[in-house]
């Protein structure tokens, strides 16, 4: 992950300024090294001294300001910056980015930046959308500037319509899937399973298991930061979808055949981390069961569709298919007879037995085996055991 890494915050004039100082906060407890540099409109809205106590660092406005050091200020943070944010982007300082046009600080530097710059355009939907703007915004884009979609709704203004600042959290994931790890897996289309599926006995019940979905959705999430385009087709879950992934929700495990199967043709690395009922309820009841006096009752079940199996059976050239086991005996045993019964090139296995393993924590202790080997894995986050099975799955083929 990310080591200390310098992110310049560029604050504009807007009335969203002032949203900015929770970005920083997050970004310097995130051990972020964050400079701001502000227009001196921004000032109106906010006061340097804010961004100087959360951050640490001086607050640049003035072009000019004499505080004594040997660099030229400008020149000397463009080298050092990782990153650059400029948010909120008003539509003057996007007309003179695109125009090269450097006559205050925040210009200055950005204009002699090589590394990513982010926009984060914030202003009146008229604005916004006079072709003006939407001409300067996309001469960026040519530039290789990254713009992020301003959200839709009541503005400062009162009108409704597209212009407001995305909430920190978005700026923050878009901060961070520049710069947490490298693209490895840019260009890869990586489709991931998780959470539980649920299976229909009658109106009011239903068969599930204990999953919570979170191996599957830090599958998922670590995927994007590095680069791939995700897809988690995810049962029911009570977590948000990661930031940047497409996300396909679903019921039952019929439900999740299909939608698998809709998407694997396109995927480049398939990951199974869901834990899919192997049983149905033959026949779900029209009506509540009513228990009347019974003591006992009987559901029959059938098989569901075996996804790892089929899509073991229609794996093309190249594709990388990784299921998931969780075993309660004879773990290693079981989970190479499924790899190679199942045509998987790799099975993440974990015993319920283990403390720190299995559902509903944060933590796991996973063997990744291959037809070639086994890796055991100490207990760690689940973050960490994602980024796991990421770097096990980018070693076939080398």
């Amino acid at each position: 992950m990310e080591n200390q890494k310098t992110v310049v915050l560029g604050v504009c004039g807007g009335i969203a300024a002032y949203k900015l100082a929770d970005l920083a906060s997050k970004l310097s407890k995130e051990q972020y090294d964050v400079h701001v540099i502000m227009t001196k409109n921004a000032t109106e809205f906010i006061t340097p001294l804010t961004f100087e106590t959360l951050t640490g660092n001086k607050c640049i406005v003035d072009t000019f300001d004499r505080d004594f050091q040997w660099d030229v200020k400008h020149i000397s943070l463009a080298k050092r910056a990782a990153l650059a944010l400029i948010a909120p982007a008003t539509a003057n300082v996007i007309a003179k980015l695109a125009n090269g046009i450097a006559d205050d600080m925040l210009t200055t530097t950005v204009l002699a930046m090589k590394c990513p710059v982010l926009v984060s355009p914030s202003m009146n939907t008229a604005m916004y959308e006079h072709p003006a703007t939407q001409r300067n915004m996309e001469t960026l884009r040519s530039y290789g500037y990254r713009l992020i979609e301003p959200e839709s709704g009541v503005l400062a203004c009162k009108d409704v319509g597209k212009g407001r600042l995305p909430k920190t959290e978005v700026l923050y994931e878009e901060i961070r899937q520049v710069l947490a790890y490298p693209k490895d897996l840019a260009g890869k289309q990586v489709l991931v399973t998780a959470g539980p599926t649920q299976e229909s006995v009658d109106p009011v019940r239903y068969l599930t298991n204990h999953s919570t979905g979170k191996m599957g959705y830090e599958i998922a999430r670590a995927a994007y930061l590095r680069g791939a385009e995700v897809t988690l087709v995810t049962g029911p879950c009570h977590l948000p979808p990661p930031y940047g992934v497409k996300a396909v929700q679903v019921t039952s495990a019929q439900d999740m055949f299909e939608a698998v199967k809709a998407e694997a043709d396109t995927s480049d690395i398939i990951i199974k981390a869901a834990a899919v009922a192997d049983f149905t309820p033959a026949e779900k009841a029209a009506e509540k069961i009513k228990k009347q006096g019974r003591k006992t009752a009987q559901i029959n079940l059938r098989a569901t569709t075996d996804i790892l199996k089929y899509l073991g059976e229609h794996k093309h050239e190249g594709q990388l298919l990784c299921g998931f086991s969780m075993e309660t005996e004879q773990m290693l045993e079981h989970s190479r007879e499924k790899l190679l019964r199942k045509n998987a090139d790799m099975i993440v296995a974990n015993s319920l037995r283990q403390q720190g393993a299995g559902f509903g924590g944060d933590t796991n202790i996973v063997t990744l085996i291959t037809r070639q080997d086994e890796t055991a894995l100490p207990q760690m986050s689940k973050e960490m055991v994602a980024h796991a099975v990421l770097d096990k799955l980018l070693t076939f083929g080398k």
